[in-house]
């Protein structure tokens, strides 16, 4: 095991509110770097993503890089520009 997943170990055992923000940020940061990889895998820019659903490309780099809070309607949009659709599972 690496030296940091020894110290997230650590970090969580000792700390619950260490614990609860590092699994709801690793959360948003993997959701960001699917829709970024799904994306590069389309061969689009950002700024195309952004011009197929009426927005920014400030906004589609927001949503890659920090996710927060963001609507389905608005990944199904980013979905719907890449050619792709979403699935959701409840695990």
């Amino acid at each position: 095991m690496s030296d940091l997943k020894q110290y997230i170990i650590k970090r969580k055992s000792s700390s619950a509110d260490f614990a609860q923000g590092f699994d709801e940020g690793y959360e948003n940061l993997r959701i960001g770097l699917m829709l970024k990889q799904a994306r590069l895998d389309a061969g689009l820019t950002q700024s195309q993503v952004a011009h197929a659903i009426g927005t920014q490309k400030t906004a589609i780099s927001r949503l890659e890089n920090h996710i927060e809070d963001v609507k389905l309607s608005t990944v199904e949009k980013y979905a719907q520009a890449l050619g792709r659709r979403i699935e959701i599972k409840i695990a």
